[in-house]
């Protein structure tokens, strides 16, 4: 055997054999006619031992028999050496990976590309023993183009070895998190008659405090009335309406600048009721383009079909990852991108000739796109270690989808058709209008090219793309008179309303993953927040899902209709945890260490002993002294 290929996932081998011929296959890998081998995993096959594998054995076990008794004498636990283990349904094909290891003369990493898949394949090869030479396979898409692309620019493992240790200090930085400050609280909570589970994570206590902090500011919010003037026109046969704009120091108004003056307003209202009439004092018309809506992360499709059609975020990846494994029509569906890589823009007419097949309710739009319109979604720098959720060549029945298969999949494909229609152009009109010493503004828009819009509902996740040169994202539909400075109108009638500010909006599940990818919206301090924008949020999209389940799954959090909200459990334990646990700077904290560490400035063990291992003996020895209420 020349070369040894291993894989993350059987999709990924699949695309390289494609590539390289093969003229065997089995359950377990492929062989191609120049002696390969490709085989592949299945996301991690080993995970960090549990606890008890590092307690001694004079440990008491509990009533069960197996398990250890949680006792504070033994925390913090900190392995001296780390051991990881086979997950249960990975070890008959591991007992293969070991055998094609001492055939080979060299092996390949073909690890997705980025931190965790360069470990999953490292920690193999390290668990036995590798010693022959490693290549790295380095590819963010499975196209026929991408996969000989990276099969022809083939590095040397070693080059992505700070990758490595950077992914051991994120899986090693929770395990010593997650595994003492769990027990430590849950023993606090004991000791305060409290018999509660009190699970603690790096991510997944920051996403419980999201919610909390969220239901908190509803509770606690007072709506505060303010009242709204507008004033309606009549010109060359059009009635249009002008808002109210006061100087931003006129007195009562808010930090808002809202009218909250009710008095004031009646004042102006008769004011320019009085007037009768208005002068056109600038009119400013300008063509924006809005670009077409980039293709779809998981977290786009997930808060789209967690608003439209109410699916929890396990069941939008659950529907995501069948369209990919078991019907073959979307791609890698674990992805945060929402950008395409280059070479795959070329694939446009066999995508859109098999959409024509796959959908023959969409042949007539389908026939009117340009497969020659590239817009900004096919971006090579800013693919991830993913790229963009888009339909594949493959051709099936759609009447095999289930109708929650239908929904997604057609909201999918008509992203990805929407690309190859031309930008919206828009005329957007804005006049400013005096009435006495009262300024008015009024707003209109005409659709010059629908371009898109004729495949995107303005209901879709960004479909409300920004114009290039700032135009609004939503700008309004009144129609406008044709008019020019100076022209005097006639005012029809003054309109006060009155309305109340709103509390924020209760989390869906989507919105949830949404605020998890943008948590640095909700950090003050200008550092951290800088950070976490380099980052990807708190959890992946792979894990983002998962996590939110296991809240409800512990009763952390609940749904109330499509909304989640924090249980009384979930309240208990934030309010008895310090900040830092709770706090997704610790996240931005640790996601600077650990860039560090992949660029070689930082030691794996030196994280391990000054950041993660000093804050948990500090948070255990917290726990000793916690009152738990």
């Amino acid at each position: 055997m020349n070369r040894l290929f291993i894989a993350e996932k059987p999709s990924v081998a699949k695309a390289i054999a494609g590539a390289l011929g093969v003229t065997k296959s089995t359950q377990s890998y492929k062989e191609t006619k120049t002696g390969d081998v490709i085989t592949w995993c299945f996301g991690h096959m080993f995970e960090l031992a549990e606890p008890d594998f590092y307690l001694s054995d004079d440990v008491p076990l509990r009533k069960n028999g197996k398990d250890k008794v949680w006792r504070l004498q033994d925390l913090p636990i900190i392995p001296q050496k780390w051991e990881i283990l086979p997950k249960k349904d990975c070890k008959a094909q591991l007992k293969v990976i070991a055998s094609l290891l001492k055939r080979c003369d060299q092996v390949v990493n073909c690890g997705d590309p980025d931190r965790e898949g360069q470990l999953l394949v490292d920690e193999i090869l390290e668990k036995f023993g590798n010693k022959k030479p490693v290549l790295r396979y380095w590819a963010s898409a499975q196209d026929d183009a991408s996969v000989k692309k990276a099969l022809a620019a083939l590095e040397p493992n070693k080059k992505y070895q700070g990758m490595t240790l950077a992914a051991k200090g994120r899986q090693r930085a929770d395990w010593l998190i997650g595994m003492n400050l769990t027990r430590a609280y849950t023993i606090a909570a004991q000791r305060c008659k409290v018999n509660e589970l009190f699970a603690i994570g790096r991510v997944q206590t920051p996403t419980l405090n999201l919610v909390a902090t969220r239901d908190q500011e509803i509770e606690n919010f007072k709506p505060v009335p303010y009242y709204k003037l507008a004033a309606s026109f009549s010109a060359q046969g059009i009635t249009f309406e002008a808002q109210l704009k006061l100087p931003d120091d006129t007195k009562g108004l808010d930090s808002s600048g809202r009218l909250i003056d009710l008095e004031l307003a009646k004042r102006i209202g008769a004011a320019v009721q009085g007037a009768g009439k208005g002068e056109v004092s600038s009119v400013v018309t300008k063509e924006i383009e809005q670009d077409q809506p980039k293709s779809l992360s998981l977290a786009d499709i997930q808060l789209y079909a967690s608003s439209k059609w109410g699916f929890s975020a396990s069941k939008t990846l659950e529907i995501c990852q069948s369209l990919y494994e078991t019907h073959k029509l979307t791609t890698y569906p674990r992805s945060d991108s929402s950008y395409l890589p280059e070479v795959q823009f070329n694939e446009a007419k066999d995508v859109l000739s098999a959409l024509s097949k796959v959908n023959p309710d969409l042949a007539g739009l389908i026939a009117q796109a340009d497969p020659s319109i590239k817009s900004k979604t096919w971006n090579n720098a800013k693919v991830t270690a993913h790229h963009g959720i888009i339909p594949t060549k493959q051709v099936t029945d759609r009447a095999k989808l289930s109708d929650d298969e239908q929904k997604v999949y057609r909201l999918i494909v008509e992203r990805y058709l929407a690309q190859f229609f031309p930008k919206c152009k828009i005329s957007q009109t804005k006049l400013s209008i005096k009435v006495g010493s009262f300024l008015f503004t009024a707003s209109g828009s005409v659709v010059l090219r629908q371009g898109f819009k004729a495949v995107i509902k303005d209901d879709e996740p960004d479909a409300q793309a920004v114009g290039k040169d700032g135009g609004e994202a939503k700008p309004a539909g009144q129609k406008l008179p044709a008019c020019k400075q100076g022209d005097v109108i006639p005012l029809l009638k003054v309109i006060l309303t009155s309305d109340k500010t709103k509390a924020p909006s209760r989390f869906t599940e989507g919105t949830l993953i949404r605020a998890m990818e943008n948590i640095a919206s909700v950090v003050d301090d200008p550092t951290y927040k800088r950070l976490l924008k380099e980052g990807d949020g708190i959890g992946t999209s792979a894990t983002r899902a998962a996590i939110i389940e296991e809240l409800k799954r512990k009763k952390y959090l609940a749904l109330k209709g499509k909304f989640l909200i924090a249980t009384p459990l979930g309240r208990k334990l934030l309010q008895n945890l310090p900040d830092m646990v709770k706090n997704p700077v610790l996240t931005a904290v640790f996601e600077s260490k650990l860039k560090d560490i992949a660029l070689g400035k930082l030691a794996l063990k030196d994280f391990e002993q000054d950041y993660v291992v000093r804050l948990v003996k500090t948070q255990v020895d917290k726990s000793k002294t916690a009152m738990i209420k």
